[in-house]
């Protein structure tokens, strides 16, 4: 919570700069009551509560300092900007607290509120002791009320809920309001007469007249600036555009757009934290010169070397003048700060755009990688109505069967009762090195004769799943696999509605019906016709004849494979980690019909993953994750694989009293995309099940770091090797280190069913073959003793009988 600064008496406001204030007082103030508003109810109109109360905070927290940029009080100006600087890291914090240390987030969020609660009571009792007291509004009720907030925090720890968050989201930014009410702001035509105060030369004329003319010039080259501005933007567009494809849809039109945006917040985030204080720094060095060189241009030099030097002198004092009248202007206008942090941050945002492809896997700076962030968010609140929407429509108008029939395909030569093979890949579709490197063991795992099928499970193409990226990162790496291909959709697969993943693996007429309903169910607000939508069949139907890939045999994002005596049911999960009730249905009568035989289930998320589970047990969505855990344990399945963590890991669920057989988990998801570091590098002293295993290990990967990580790399890695990214994740943190230069560790696995020797075997493998032993981390239990560390890995799971 944030309360009123208290400061030396308010300057006056120009006449002319009244209205332009108190439209700025009213907007910012009425701005901060909304989002807080907003952050009250987050938790109950959202079910990412915690990314969304972080990002109200951050807008709160800048709309907090840019109010302090225009505010006409210094102490008020300097109170804003610290208020507004607490906020946006709690932000920061909160936005981020599932790649932070859970105690580490609860230690911040209360030594904030600590902080400013003792900051408050300094303020009061240094008022009592000069005599001056403060109403106890100013000092008392903050102090409560953060050291109210704090005692909160730190009694509930881990235990806090987003709900208690997003009171004390609502509670800070209502004091941000607060104080944006209570202080007066200055206008932009104020900028030259302050920055001369500033520089103690108010008293002069002729210096006014001087600040009065670079004021006037500095509006006039606004036309020049949007020039500059306006280049550099169309030639962000087209790198993006050329880079990301360009094409007349929705996401395709603003993808590149979104990732511009992202670049002009770069260069404006340059222009404030690096180039204005880099100058400012030099200005207070070099402040006492400056004064000493006004008062030398002070009269008529009489030789021509003074002449000379004068002129000089004024030439640099004019410049260093016309700086702080930038600085003033943009505190006082929005308008004008943006164009000037554009101006100066362009250039460097544009550097950064151009190199980002060798910095690697980098979601920090490349923007077009923001992009996709924003489609998830999108997809996410949008992906089980579309899935319903599908589901219903093709239930509707075909006969997809039910219990063991509905939605099942049936892959060629698989026997009733006998035995076979088949192979699971996930995160395929990155498109380069990371994807193309794994082709060969996939072909070699796919030619043998008794595999009938390959699954992706989740992501088949990033960045987006859109369908102009589908010949590069899909169908070109599975060239010459020749048998059937199905796959379930990733949370990227989603981000342009599902289309291109529609028109490829479901069937024409199931496609055609699933697109258009998806359509209906966007209340027809979206650029996808139904030409649109017979193009994409149509292209899909060329790349599989072009390439030979078998595709186009499902009728939902989901399905089932079920034999006289096994079942594999693949789950479609969502950007969210649910189902919405039609698939449920589907999974119900799945499961139900698969009673008595060996189940196996395949997600779109782990259950498990990075040794952590990843379910909340206490979450009540009856469609949720952890509903699904319980509907496949009480159906007694034994194998769940899954993708989306970009690695290899095993997992064994003992069984509590009286439970269900061990379930084996796998996480498989390590079959292209760039890897999931973390895993490996900060494997926790206590995972959440006391049997596991992961590929790549901890030494092969550090090794990988230590010889492809280039010296400006070199202190992050020491940060994450040294001390696991503390506060940080190292999973968070290790993406600065991917690369795609060998060695690679990428991965996926061939299920072997064999019911005529009651077992089925799950055999991993990496871009040189077979995997062995020697390339796992595991626990000291999964191994027999003596076993040797160059045999091939083999997990043996039994069939009960």
């Amino acid at each position: 919570m944030t309360g009123p600064a208290v400061s030396e008496p308010s300057p006056s406001v120009t006449q002319s700069g009244a209205p332009a204030a108190r439209r700025h007082v009213r907007g910012v103030g009425i701005a901060l009551f909304v989002l807080a508003a907003v952050a009250l109810v987050t938790p109950i109109a959202s079910e990412s509560a915690m990314a969304r109360v972080g990002m109200l905070l951050l807008a709160a927290g800048l709309l907090e300092v840019y109010d302090g940029c225009r505010r006409a009080r210094d102490a008020d100006a300097r109170a804003a900007w610290y208020n507004g600087a607490s906020t946006l890291l709690i932000g920061i914090v909160v936005l981020n607290s599932t790649t932070i240390v859970a105690g580490v987030v609860i230690g911040l969020l209360a030594a904030w509120f600590l902080f400013d609660a003792g900051r408050y009571g300094w303020r009061g009792v240094a008022a009592i002791r000069r005599g001056t007291p403060l109403p106890l509004r100013a000092w008392l009720l903050p102090l409560v009320g953060n050291l109210g907030v704090a005692i909160v925090v730190l009694v509930l720890r881990e235990r806090v809920l987003p709900l208690t968050i997003a009171i004390t989201a609502s509670l800070r930014i209502l004091g941000s309001a607060w104080n944006v009410l209570a202080s007066p702001v200055l206008a932009s035509n104020d900028a030259g007469d302050r920055a001369l105060v500033d520089l103690g030369l108010g008293d002069r004329p002729e210096m006014l007249v001087m600040a009065n003319r670079l004021e006037d010039e500095e509006i006039a080259r606004g036309g020049f600036d949007r020039e500059w501005i306006f280049g550099f933007t169309a030639t962000l567009f087209a790198l993006h555009a050329g880079r990301m494809g360009f094409e007349a849809s929705l996401l395709g039109m603003l993808s590149p757009l979104l990732a511009v945006i992202g670049d002009w917040f770069i260069a404006v985030l340059i222009a404030s934290f690096v180039v204005v204080p880099a100058r400012l720094t030099f200005r207070k060095v070099t402040r006492p010169l400056e004064r000493r060189a006004w008062a030398l241009t002070e009269g008529n030099p009489v030789s021509r070397v003074t002449r000379l030097a004068t002129r000089t002198a004024r030439w640099w004092l004019e410049a260093r003048l016309r700086f702080a009248i930038r600085l003033r202007q943009a505190r006082y206008s929005p308008r004008l700060a943006l164009r000037r942090g554009l101006r100066t941050g362009l250039p460097a945002a544009a550097v950064i755009a151009a190199t980002v492809p060798v910095w690697g896997m980098n979601w920090y700076f490349d923007t077009e990688n923001w992009a996709a962030g924003v489609w998830n968010s999108w997809a996410e609140a949008r992906t089980d109505t579309w899935r319903e929407a599908m589901v219903r429509s093709v239930l509707a108008s075909q006969q997809v069967g039910d219990g063991a029939d509905a939605f099942a395909v049936t892959p060629a030569g698989v026997p009733a009762d006998g035995d076979f093979a088949f192979i699971v890949i996930g995160d395929t579709g990155e498109g380069d090195a990371s994807q193309q490197v794994l082709r060969d063991s996939l072909w070699q795992a796919a030619e043998q004769p008794d595999v009938k099928f390959v699954v992706i499970s989740s992501d088949v193409v990033y960045p987006t799943g859109a369908m102009r990226n589908y010949e590069t990162n899909f169908w070109l790496p599975f060239k010459g696999v020749r048998v059937p291909l199905y796959a379930i959709p990733g949370n990227h697969d989603w981000y342009d509605a599902l289309e291109a993943f529609v028109a490829t693996f479901l069937e024409p007429q199931a496609a055609r019906l699933a697109m258009r309903a998806r359509v209906e169910a966007d209340e027809r607000i979206t650029s996808t016709t139904d030409a649109h939508i017979d193009a994409l069949i149509a292209r899909a139907a060329s790349y599989g004849g072009e390439y030979g890939v078998s595709v186009a045999h499902q009728r939902a994002p989901f399905f089932q494979v079920q034999t006289d005596r096994f079942a594999l049911v693949a789950v479609d999960t969502g950007v969210a980690r649910r189902v919405d009730d039609a698939e449920w249905a589907w999974l119900e009568s799945a499961l139900e019909a698969a009673r008595g035989k060996f189940v196996m289930a395949i997600l779109g998320h782990p259950l498990y993953a990075g040794g952590a589970y990843l379910a909340d047990p206490a979450d009540d969505d009856p469609r949720g994750f952890a509903a699904i855990h319980a509907l496949l344990r009480r159906h007694g399945a034994t194998i769940v694989m899954a993708g989306d963590t970009h690695d290899l890991e095993y997992y064994a669920e003992r069984p509590g009293p009286g439970a269900a057989p061990t379930m084996h988990h796998w996480v498989n998801g390590g079959g292209g995309a760039y890897l999931s570091f973390g895993t490996a590098l900060a494997w926790p002293r206590q995972p959440a099940a006391t049997t596991w295993a992961h590929y790549p290990g901890h030494a092969d990967v550090a090794r990988k770091i230590d010889a492809s990580t280039p010296w400006w790399k070199r202190p992050a890695w020491w940060w994450t090797r040294d001390l696991g990214g503390w506060p940080f994740t190292a999973e968070w943190l290790s993406a600065l280190f991917d690369s795609n230069e060998a060695p690679f560790f990428q991965s996926f696995v061939e299920v072997r069913v064999e019911p005529s020797v009651h077992r089925v075997r799950v055999l991993p493998w990496g871009v040189h073959g077979r995997l062995r032993w020697r390339d796992l981390d595991t626990s000291g239990d999964l191994r027999d003793a003596g076993a040797n560390p160059n045999d091939l890995v083999e997990w043996v799971v039994p069939w009960a009988q």
